[in-house]
């Protein structure tokens, strides 16, 4: 038997759980709006392979979302033992998703630390960023975009990685000022974020945050998920929070960190239904 087959039981799922969250809010005045939420993809093979992120592309367009966001981690964590993958290859399959409403994302940290040419180019430069740029997707990089719906319309933001040079000890490229610059004042706004912990500022620019980064904890031990990479601990580990008046949407994602494992958090898509507020 080849060694390649020994994972195959245990590689990220080809058809990964649908996870639905429905949001009832009274700042949005618009008809229904749905969102697929695709978050740390973190494309290797053999854990999730180019042949499974086809798979899971068009399980994301079957599932009829208005809107696809992408929030990050493209690329395999260095630490894993796999074998890595180009961004432009990454992109290059993700270009086939659809949406009424677009296609969006934005960087990770791992896109940051886990990418050569950001390393080589003292972070001046980014593989994923350049792929992004020069396919049908969207990147918001510190910056934000109207879109119609309906007889309306809304404002989807978008925040560079928080962590993204963590390992160094320095700040990250989040740039919330930037990211909002184009919203006006009082719009119905939605932040796409990697990292969640930016919920905890409290920037009621946005009445919902989008973010993935934590895998769900990647271990979930009967609600207990000691492994979360956040300062806030579990606070923001997964799924739907909200705080006041604001909500928070994390996605459990696709692949792995550290370690090719996840326990009792399968890989998910994220599907978000937002409704009419009374």
């Amino acid at each position: 038997m080849k060694p390649r087959k020994l994972f195959a039981p245990i590689t990220a799922y080809s058809h990964p759980r649908v996870v639905r969250h429905v949001i009832t809010d009274p700042r949005w005045t618009l008809p229904d709006l749905t969102m697929a939420i695709f978050a740390d993809l973190h494309v290797c093979d053999p854990w999730t392979s180019l042949a499974a992120l086809r798979r899971m592309v068009s399980q994301v367009n079957g599932l009829g979302a208005d809107l696809i966001l992408l929030p990050g981690d493209f690329i395999v964590d260095r630490k894993l033992p796999a074998r890595f993958v180009e961004a432009e290859q990454i992109v290059a399959e993700l270009a086939s998703l659809s949406a009424p409403l677009g296609v969006f994302a934005v960087l990770g940290n791992h896109d940051w630390w886990d990418c050569r040419l950001a390393r080589q180019s003292r972070f001046a430069r980014n593989s994923v960023a350049q792929a992004l740029e020069t396919s049908p997707i969207s990147h918001l990089a510190n910056r934000s975009c109207e879109i119609a719906h309906g007889s309306g319309s809304f404002w989807l933001a978008g925040m560079d990685s928080q962590g993204a040079r963590k390992h160094l000890h320095l700040p990250g490229f989040h740039d919330p000022e930037a990211a909002f610059a184009d919203v006006p004042e009082g719009a119905a706004a939605i932040l796409m974020a990697h990292e969640p912990d930016y919920f905890a500022e409290g920037d009621a620019r946005a009445f919902l945050q989008i973010s993935g980064h934590t895998h769900g904890g990647q271990a979930n031990l009967f609600g207990w998920r000691p492994m979360t990479p956040s300062r806030y601990g579990g606070r923001y580990a997964y799924g739907h929070i909200q705080e006041g008046d604001r909500h928070l949407i994390v996605s459990g994602g696709i692949g792995y960190s550290g370690l090719p494992l996840r326990i009792l958090q399968p890989p998910e898509i994220t599907l978000v239904m937002l409704r009419r507020g009374i």
